[in-house]
């Protein structure tokens, strides 16, 4: 099995020193910063309404297969087709099945991590199918041949004159755009592709099992046209994106806006419970919604793992953790970066692989207190990393060096026998990651202990008479 974190550790020390990323993050995190406390202000007790809605999702995921079988129920006796994939190439094969039936050339998307998950892009372009991205954030990402950077907003890292200088490059624009020149020229461009567009795609935020229907939230109207101007619409999602019922959004929605945006709710929210019918003089001719587990069922049969099923994707944790902002969101090499990244690809890809990004994290726990759904994030990743060494995904010499340690820590006499230059020779001889960006540690000759058994003979002494 392939180990990334090689490759992880050489990204993010060249990020890490990258003051201008730092100054592009700091300033769009800033501004999220700013408007989140807005979006809280609609809930008369927010911690209740994070508390709710995780108890929402674990009835959910308790209960997964009767809400999928129910929502696969629901929505095919309105027309639509729901295929159950288990792996990337199944969904992304079925994907290729319906562009062929459809003879489709162009395809229109709106922004989709499952998507960036199973690489469909890539897999459409090489079967001479085009695939356009309609996120402005997504549209600015794939000019640039780069995946999203944040799974709320592609280009965070991105600032108004990098865009500009990419437009210019790529669409042949003045360089001098304003944003909303920039974006005007965008619409444009994505207008054409709408009207060519044999199929759309989308994702999304949540499954409503009880009525059976998808429920997809935006600010720009371009997953709303995605799904209702080409004659076919495909949806793909997770499994775990499943909700019980459709009164269940009225807590959901205005919660990923706040958590996602700052937002009371975002501009556009659409509920979709098939193709057109008879009576409707709008939207598609066909529906299909590809259900993905992809690993998500391995996540599913960990009782420890499992919570991290609720997340709602708003990208706050990401936006919260220190790590993230320093190293930025590729890094990571996963469509999912930050803390609820490094909890989850693990379990998706493979541990040997992936225990790496359990690691990147300061454990300061500010991912679990801005989860809007209140998932015990650092405590995940504890988990991940204990789970890591049941399965020996560590090397032989780690494990060995841990072993030396944990005698030696169960042990006083030992630790007090080699103080001074030895303990610090041994120390910075296995913490090389440590000193590496860091200066050498050096302890004392004597241990805290050995001192204070000294000052404590020190004092009885002068007690006796």
């Amino acid at each position: 099995m392939a180990d990334y974190s090689d490759s992880f550790i050489a990204k993010s020390s060249v990020k890490a020193g990258d003051i201008e990323h730092r100054r592009k993050i700091n300033f769009n995190i800033g501004k999220y910063n700013a408007v989140v406390p807005q979006g809280k202000s609609q809930f008369a007790d927010v911690h209740l309404a994070r508390e709710r809605a995780k108890n929402l999702k674990w009835r959910a995921i308790d209960t997964l297969d009767k809400q999928l079988e129910n929502f696969e129920a629901a929505i095919t006796k309105r027309g639509a087709k729901v295929i159950w994939a288990e792996t990337a190439d199944q969904a992304n094969e079925a994907i290729l099945k319906i562009c062929k039936e459809k003879m489709c050339h162009t395809i229109v998307k709106s922004k989709s991590m499952v998507t960036e998950e199973i690489h469909l892009n890539d897999f459409l372009q090489k079967n001479k199918i085009e695939s356009v991205e309609t996120d402005l954030g997504e549209y600015i990402q794939q000019l640039d041949g780069e995946p999203p950077y944040h799974i709320v907003t592609p280009a965070m890292h991105k600032s108004k004159e990098d865009v500009a200088k990419l437009f210019t490059d790529k669409l042949g624009t003045h360089p001098n755009l304003t944003p909303e020149q920039l974006t005007l020229v965008a619409r444009d461009k994505l207008r054409e592709k709408y009207v060519q567009a044999e199929i759309g795609i989308t994702g999304a935020n949540f499954i409503i099992a009880d009525i059976g229907a998808v429920a997809v939230t935006e600010n720009e109207g371009n997953a709303r046209l995605s799904c209702s101007m080409p004659k076919t619409h495909i949806v793909i999602a997770g499994i775990e994106k499943v909700i019980p019922s459709l009164a269940d959004l009225a807590l959901f929605w205005p919660l990923l806006a706040t958590y996602g945006t700052g937002q009371k709710i975002t501009v556009y929210n659409t509920i979709v419970a098939g193709p057109r019918q008879e009576n409707e003089t709008d939207g598609p001719d066909d529906m299909y919604v590809i259900l993905l587990d992809n690993g998500r069922t391995n996540i599913l049969a960990n009782e420890k793992a499992r919570e991290s099923l609720y997340c709602i994707r708003c990208g706050a944790c990401l936006n919260a953790c220190p790590v993230y902002k320093n190293i930025g969101g590729h890094t990571y090499a996963t469509p999912y970066s930050g803390p609820i990244g490094s909890v989850i690809t693990p379990h998706l890809k493979d541990m040997h692989g992936w225990k790496h990004l359990s690691y990147a994290s300061s454990l300061c726990g500010n991912c679990t207190e801005v989860c809007a759904v209140k998932i015990n994030l650092h405590e995940l990743l504890l988990e991940n990393r204990h789970e890591a060494v049941e399965k020996h995904t560590n090397d032989f010499s780690e494990r060995i060096v841990w072993k030396m340690w944990k005698q030696a820590m169960l042990r006083r006499s030992w630790m007090d026998m080699v103080n001074g230059n030895t303990k610090s020779w041994f120390i910075n001889k296995v913490a090389k990651s440590w000193t590496a960006h860091r200066g050498e540690l050096d302890f004392p000759k004597k241990s805290f202990n050995e001192q204070w058994k000294k000052k404590l003979k020190e004092a009885n002494e002068k007690k006796r008479p």
